[in-house]
């Protein structure tokens, strides 16, 4: 089966300008990203999904592929779905699952994205995943970047917020967040850029929200990582400090 990782990054982010290239232990987040996402055994390729020329041309300095797509996307899985026609046409080659790493995750380990695929490889029934993660504190659960998910019986999504859910009674019951790492089959993800965006998904500014309104399930897969995101100065000086105490004790 040949699955592809997909990076989508650009350096307009609004809550943190130039996010992508922000330096980690001396290295920028998308290199920490691309080179991590690398090593996963199950990929054919990994590639980053860019409108800046800045990153594309500082991916390829280290050695990584990376392809120019248009300024114009709102949606990460949009621009994902630009460079998958591209390195399509170009290599000739037609890809199964396409695994979306968002490019603010520099804490990815390898073995998370062998977590999202792993079920879409024992069920053809299942078109997109996403993993899950615990939401470790209060300060996390009311944080809007982080994307809270409420799941059914089945660990199919019910539900992605900002906004704290499924209540504000924190403790009360398992409160999980959205881990961005999204593998879609290909076909899917092409059905996906064919739908209009939905009503919460513009409002809340979720991508998931699109596949759920639409009436298609999204599959939660639990991981077993602790992982942040970045999205702001405070969560790259957090991330920094919970990289730098990873590296000492290996």
């Amino acid at each position: 089966m040949n699955i592809l990782a997909l990076i989508p990054a650009r350096m307009g982010s609004s809550r943190l300008p130039g996010k992508p290239l922000k330096k980690i232990l001396g290295k920028p987040m998308i290199g920490h990203v691309y080179e991590r996402v690398s090593k996963c055994d199950l990929l054919i390729k990994t590639v980053v999904a860019t409108c800046d020329q800045e990153i594309l041309e500082y991916i390829e300095s280290i050695g990584g592929e990376a392809v120019m797509t248009s300024d114009h996307h709102e949606r990460a899985s949009d621009r994902c779905a630009e460079a998958l026609g591209y390195l399509e046409k170009r290599n000739r080659i037609k890809y199964d699952i396409i695994v979306m790493v968002q490019g603010d995750e520099p804490m990815t380990y390898p073995n998370m994205i062998t977590e999202a695929v792993a079920p879409m490889l024992d069920d053809p029934g299942i078109l997109v995943t996403n993993l899950l993660g615990n939401i470790e504190n209060i300060e996390e659960f009311e944080d809007r970047n982080c994307i809270k998910v409420v799941c059914d019986l089945n660990s199919d999504a019910l539900c992605f917020s900002r906004e704290p859910i499924p209540t504000r009674k924190y403790g009360k019951v398992e409160m999980k967040k959205q881990v961005c790492i999204i593998p879609f089959r290909r076909e899917f993800l092409l059905r996906y850029i064919s739908l209009e965006p939905t009503p919460v998904e513009i409002a809340e500014s979720i991508d998931m929200m699109r596949v759920l309104e639409n009436g298609y399930k999204v599959r939660m897969i639990p991981t077993l990582y602790n992982t942040y995101a970045v999205d702001t100065v405070e969560d790259l000086k957090k991330v920094e400090e919970l990289m730098h105490v990873i590296m000492y004790k290996q």
